[in-house]
């Protein structure tokens, strides 16, 4: 064998793998990589042009949930782009609230008063959950425009005053722009722009930065010591990462994770059974996520008890 040959393969062992328990979340690229927003740190590069990746019909959608019924999920998770661009969006919903709990990562912005009344009527025809996740990336108009664009703030702001009108506690999800010794100061202040607005329990999730996509550009990407390794995954609990315990279905095909649908080594397949099957943690997205354990669920949201 030659050494290019054996370097190969050295290299391919030194990658660590995460294996796979069971489905307990069903994830949805259901907004594709289309968004109503321009947002500077944005990990797949959305945007109103880019259609990598397209809306998923909600045939498409049901499909995969009658395919995942089997197998116990405990949660669908619907994300983008923006999912309420999708015009099927409430239709998926209806389909998904019947099979289980759901939760929707959104920007707010198209969160009208009909909307929110009509999330409301969903819910109270289910026996499940709807869970709303809003990203808000400042406390103020500019802190979070200066990452997600002028007018954001305050759209994103009517859109969560209506989903409190109808009875929602949406969890706001910020990306950690700020200093760690800000912490307790940030959370402060997010909490009393909330109930300034009638959400007297916020609902907060800080998400670390994912060195990935327009992040690069906003302010690094990972360095060269970013990166796991098998000595890191000794003892380690691995029901801490998503792709451990998760799939993610796009229009065109099924994935590892969410984070991951510009890589094409990340396509598992085109059912979900296939797909069952441990994955290499090569990326360096991965190390975020071994340090932060499960980023994009609502996985211990902070909370003002």
């Amino acid at each position: 064998m030659s050494s290019a040959h054996l370097n190969i393969r050295s290299m391919q062992e030194s990658i660590p793998k995460v294996s796979f328990h069971g489905l307990d979340a069903l994830w949805f690229q259901v907004g594709g990589t289309v968004c109503n927003l321009w947002c500077t740190h944005c990990f797949i590069s959305c945007s109103p042009k880019n259609h990598a990746f397209e809306f998923m019909s909600a045939e498409e959608v049901g499909k995969y949930l009658d395919e995942s019924a089997p197998y116990g999920v405990k949660e669908y998770y619907f994300t983008g782009g923006e999912p309420f661009m999708n015009r099927d969006m409430l239709a998926i919903l209806e389909h998904t609230l019947q099979h289980g709990p759901a939760t929707v990562l959104t920007n707010g912005i198209l969160i009208s008063p009909k909307i929110a009344a009509r999330l409301r009527q969903l819910v109270d025809g289910s026996l499940y959950t709807l869970e709303i996740r809003v990203s808000v990336d400042g406390f103020t108009e500019f802190t979070n425009d200066a990452i997600r664009g002028e007018g954001s703030f305050h759209r994103a702001m009517d859109g969560v005053k209506n989903l409190v009108a109808e009875g929602f506690l949406p969890i706001i999800t910020t990306m950690q722009s700020w200093d760690e010794n800000e912490n307790e100061t940030v959370l402060d202040k997010f909490k009393q722009t909330l109930m300034t607005l009638g959400h007297t329990r916020p609902r907060l999730k800080i998400i670390p930065p994912l060195r990935i996509g327009r992040e690069i550009m906003r302010y690094r990407g990972y360095t060269d010591g970013e990166h796991i390794t098998p000595e890191m995954m000794l003892d380690y609990d691995d029901h801490q990462l998503l792709c451990s315990t998760s799939r993610t279905v796009t229009n065109r095909g099924i994935y590892v994770c969410p984070i991951l649908i510009e890589h094409e080594d990340a396509r598992m397949g085109e059912t979900l059974e296939e797909t069952f099957h441990p994955y290499p943690l090569q990326h360096q997205a991965c190390y975020t996520c071994y340090l932060s354990g499960t980023v994009c669920s609502n996985f211990n949201p902070e909370r003002d008890n």
